[in-house]
């Protein structure tokens, strides 16, 4: 695949608008189309565009242990929600050393040290990014991506309430490919979220850079 064709499917992907595409063309190379750009700036798009993503096999190694996972998932939310500056896996490795003195995640195995990780991150989406981990009394608020998404959400639309969600429903539905179907959210999936939160997540690291 060529790089110019890669970079559509992975914008797609990402439901990236063409605004906000030319705005990351231009953060990365300094030009705001793909015909002004060198093939090597092509590239460096599509391999910012893959870092975005997090696709599977671009080469990128899963960290191991019983709580690699949802340790990943709470540090990318704080990626996407502009307050994790280092989304590599290096980065977590180094906040976990710090909570609970262990060399790695693979070596996370006692539940209390791992609650303590997790609870520390999950502490710092609650104060610095305004994530409620409670379902607020909302089927649709049960999948932890929703409640990532809809921190984002506020962090972008501060006056936004629970009480009023259609442009909140809108944008998700659209991001999710689910517009048209016009898809409750409760009938979201985890991976529904995950594009919403990664596009939505694009938005929110302009405003906070």
């Amino acid at each position: 695949m060529s790089a110019m064709k890669a970079i559509y499917a992975l914008a797609r992907d990402l439901q990236i608008d063409e605004d906000d595409r030319r705005d990351l063309y231009q953060r990365v190379t300094g030009k705001r189309s793909l015909s002004d750009m060198s093939a090597e700036q092509q590239l460096q798009v599509a391999s910012e565009l893959r870092r975005l993503l997090d696709r599977p096999g671009t080469g990128r190694v899963q960290l191991t242990g019983p709580y690699a996972k949802k340790l990943q998932a709470l540090w990318i939310a704080g990626w996407n929600l502009g307050l994790v500056r280092n989304r590599e896996d290096s980065a977590l490795i180094a906040f976990v050393k710090r909570q609970t003195g262990i060399d790695h995640v693979r070596f996370l195995r006692d539940p209390f040290q791992a609650t303590k990780a997790v609870e520390a991150l999950k502490d710092w989406l609650r104060r610095d990014g305004g994530v409620v981990w409670d379902t607020q009394g909302y089927d649709w608020f049960a999948d932890h991506g929703a409640k990532i998404a809809w921190a984002q959400w506020r962090l972008l639309h501060p006056e936004a309430t629970l009480l009023q969600i259609g442009g909140f429903k809108a944008e998700a539905g659209r991001l999710a490919g689910r517009a048209a179907r016009q898809v409750p959210l409760s009938d979201f999936t985890s991976a529904d979220w995950r594009a919403v939160c990664n596009a939505l997540g694009h938005r929110v690291r302009r405003i906070s850079q």
